[in-house]
């Protein structure tokens, strides 16, 4: 008996710390608790809510499913379970126990509410929106409904109603996290970069420390050519977080902008080294590496990327690729190039600037019939496409198929009258032709003495 009441104590002291906002206090005195009592799934599931307010999703997903282990038809355990797996990116099982929740509980909108977010991460977003209105039949002024299918429509560009579906959702719970910043994004990918930064700066000032509307704002501020106040975004980061490796990567972005790459080498190599899966740093890497012509570098950091790219199984976005794509032709790793350009072609066949990167990665390893069929898939979709047409014009007059080479060569130039790439190769064609005739001059004269 004494034990029992050793553990209801415990737990009534979590419950004050966990109000008084002590995580890691309340977290030992349910744990004290549970070491007593371990069959008791309220406790469980209290563990679970504080280490969610810790912000250890997974923790709190392990502790939610112990939970259900032992009330396996409770829907709010469900729910929450649901929930915590879809923060840990555990999306699709994060949708089973959402929908089982549902099933147990049908006249409840949170379990639509957290699908939206899950659907929308999934990039599902007819789902996502299908969740939406579902919500809206249950409780038409949720204000978490709104900010999540406003975060599907920013992934599909849809800023004017997910703009809409902010200020709602400001409207029902002001006290949402991070919604001015959320509006700010919005507003700054429809151009409104003045209002975004009044937003973020508002946001700034009710949360100062908040490190993701900081890096947000010295994202803005790079966009409006605000180098120096992005700078001291980014440097507040590092002061409250040093080992923030996304702030010193755009503090190596702010120094390529300078022109000063041995400080931008200096800071990806930081953010490399506090996340080695990071994004984008290796490409910026080998891209400083290229324009030094030290290609072993280039190339070694470029496998490297092409690794972990295929880690995502086609899943990376097409900037991504295509710039990768770029870099590997000049750093001459052709088959590499060439391999990753033909499995984003089968997979994106309407893409006219991946079919001519491929058009050139066939071109530079000698094989022109592969290069020109690229080219000409290219210009199908985008027949203004003046780079191909060069590429194509080139390959023709390597190939002595001059009448050939003139009709691409003209074709791109009423496209683009002062490209510099195709006057050089006009000027080329001329000379060649100005030789030839030269030569066929020397020799009708040479055929008249003789004669």
């Amino acid at each position: 008996m004494g034990e029992w009441f050793e553990a209801e104590e415990h737990v009534e002291r979590a419950h004050e710390l966990y109000e008084a906002g002590r995580w890691d206090e309340a977290e030992a005195e349910l744990r004290r608790a549970l070491s007593l009592h371990p069959d008791r799934a309220e406790w469980h599931f209290n563990l679970g809510l504080t280490l969610e307010a810790a912000g250890r999703n997974e923790d709190a997903r392990r502790a939610f499913a112990d939970a259900l282990e032992l009330e396996p038809v409770d829907p709010q355990v469900m729910l929450m379970l649901g929930v915590a797996c879809v923060r840990c990116e555990r999306l699709e099982e994060g949708i089973r126990w959402l929908e089982r929740s549902h099933e147990t509980a049908p006249d409840r909108a949170d379990t639509f509410v957290h699908r939206i977010d899950a659907y929308a991460r999934l990039g599902m977003h007819d789902e996502a929106e299908q969740m939406f209105y579902s919500a809206l039949q249950y409780d038409d002024e949720n204000p978490l409904a709104y900010a999540h299918v406003a975060e599907s429509l920013m992934d599909r560009g849809d800023y004017a109603r997910a703009v809409y579906c902010l200020k709602q959702a400001a409207q029902l719970d002001p006290l949402l996290p991070r919604l001015n910043a959320r509006l700010a994004h919005a507003h700054s990918q429809r151009g409104s970069h003045d209002l975004a930064l009044e937003l973020y700066l508002k946001e700034l000032r009710e949360h100062p420390g908040d490190m993701d509307t900081l890096l947000d704002c010295g994202c803005l501020l790079m966009d409006m050519g605000r180098t120096g106040d992005a700078g001291e975004k980014f440097r507040r980061v590092i002061e409250l977080e040093s080992d923030n490796p996304d702030a010193h990567f755009y503090l190596g972005e702010l120094a390529i902008d300078r022109g000063r790459e041995e400080e931008a080498v200096s800071f990806y190599n930081i953010a490399l080294r506090l996340d080695p899966a990071y994004p984008d740093v290796r490409r910026r890497l080998a891209r400083v590496a290229v324009d030094r012509g030290d290609l072993s570098m280039a190339r070694r950091m470029l496998r490297r990327e092409l690794r972990r790219l295929k880690a995502h199984a086609g899943r990376e976005p097409r900037d991504v690729v295509l710039e990768l794509g770029e870099l590997l032709l000049d750093a001459r790793l052709l088959k590499d190039a060439t391999c990753l350009l033909v499995s984003y072609a089968e997979r994106q066949p309407d893409d006219a600037e991946a079919l001519h990167l491929l058009g050139v990665a066939y071109f530079q390893q000698g094989n022109r019939g592969l290069g020109m069929q690229a080219c000409r898939r290219s210009l199908r979709i985008d027949p203004k496409r003046v780079s191909a047409l060069h590429n194509m014009a080139l390959a023709c007059v390597q190939e002595g198929r001059w009448e050939r080479a003139v009709s691409y060569l003209r074709q791109g130039l009423a496209i683009a009258p002062d490209d510099h790439s195709l006057r050089r190769l006009q000027m080329t064609i001329r000379l060649k032709w100005l030789i030839r005739f030269g030569g066929w001059l020397l020799g009708r004269a040479g055929a008249r003495r003789s004669g």
